[in-house]
């Protein structure tokens, strides 16, 4: 099952958009092969007066969180909600919350992970002789970030006119939470699901074996649109998911076949895998790879000479 994915054109940076009677949306200019047009910031509640939410506040950048304050004046934002901890989504939070007075609702950090996930990415670019990916990648977190109300699966998150339930959807990174928006069916997917490409999986807070877990519970449910963080609404998300994760089941049993004949690197594996996709592209390639290839290990179906690495030799156990 092939996926058709969602592309758009870069949007007006820092202005507002109405997507649905609901919601609106600002982007941050913060293009990237990670965000593609930028960072999405949505306002949920009422255009004009009322109480409104804020859902991924977005990066450091004060620009964009002028731009967000700009669009609710003479509104009372009365929720910060954010997906998760990567720079592109929790930093900006702290500013909105300093302005507004609003308290924040997310997952909670993971120190230890997080901390983790930045010595690992710069081990990898090291041993890649690379140099690190800068802070906007998706291999580090938001260390700063701390919910004043950390929510968990199951939670109600209640407003003035709107509710949201929350999944724990981890894979993407550990404390990543979808927002399920009961008001217009709508599930909030920040980087879960994505309607322009497929989800990087960074390690090691990444885990795809979580991810492919949490793709799999999404079937069936019934938003009847999601809107993630970056790019724009999936209007048909039971099959857009069903082909995420047919997706990633077909690369793991090419990956499979490929260690069948004996131990290979992940350039290797790359290098046949991706023969018709531009060089350019290898290394995001190469990180889809390693994703797979932690989470076969993790599953005890495969080995690794060492401590895993750009470098390492895998195998099938």
């Amino acid at each position: 099952m092939a996926i058709e994915f969602r592309t758009e054109d870069a949007p007006p940076y820092g202005a507002v958009e109405q997507v649905s009677p609901l919601v609106r949306r600002v982007v941050a200019r913060n293009p990237s092969r990670f965000t593609y047009h930028g960072t999405g910031t949505f306002l949920v509640g009422p255009p004009e007066g009322g109480r409104v939410a804020v859902i991924d506040a977005g990066p450091d950048d004060d620009d964009h969180v002028s731009a967000v304050l700009t669009a609710v004046q003479g509104q009372e934002v009365t929720h910060l909600l954010v997906t998760h901890t990567h720079p592109d989504h929790s930093p900006a939070t702290a500013a909105i919350r300093s302005a507004t007075g609003a308290p924040t609702f997310g997952f909670g950090p993971h120190p230890e992970a997080a901390i983790r996930a930045h010595e690992e990415r710069k081990r990898r670019a090291v041993e890649a002789d690379e140099e690190p990916e800068s802070d906007d990648g998706e291999g580090g977190g938001d260390l700063a970030f701390v919910p004043d109300h950390p929510v968990a699966e199951g939670d109600l998150i209640e407003g003035d006119g709107f509710s949201f339930g929350c999944l724990h959807t981890p894979g993407h990174i550990s404390n990543h939470v979808c927002f399920s928006f009961a008001e217009e069916q709508t599930l909030f997917s920040g980087d879960h699901v994505m309607g322009w490409s497929t989800s990087v999986i960074p390690a090691p807070d990444g885990d795809l074996n979580d991810y492919l877990d949490n793709l799999r519970r999404l079937v069936g449910r019934n938003e009847v649109r999601y809107r993630p963080t970056h790019g724009p609404a999936i209007i048909d998300p039971g099959p857009y998911v069903e082909a995420l994760v047919a997706h990633r089941e077909s690369r793991e049993r090419q990956i499979v076949e490929a260690l069948a004949d004996g131990p290979r690197t992940i350039a290797s594996l790359v290098a046949e895998l991706y023969v018709d996709v531009h060089e350019d592209l290898h290394k995001a390639a190469g990180a889809s790879v390693y994703a797979h290839l932690l989470a076969l290990q993790r599953a005890d179906r495969a080995i690794v000479e060492g401590e895993p690495g750009p470098k390492s030799e895998w195998g099938l156990r």
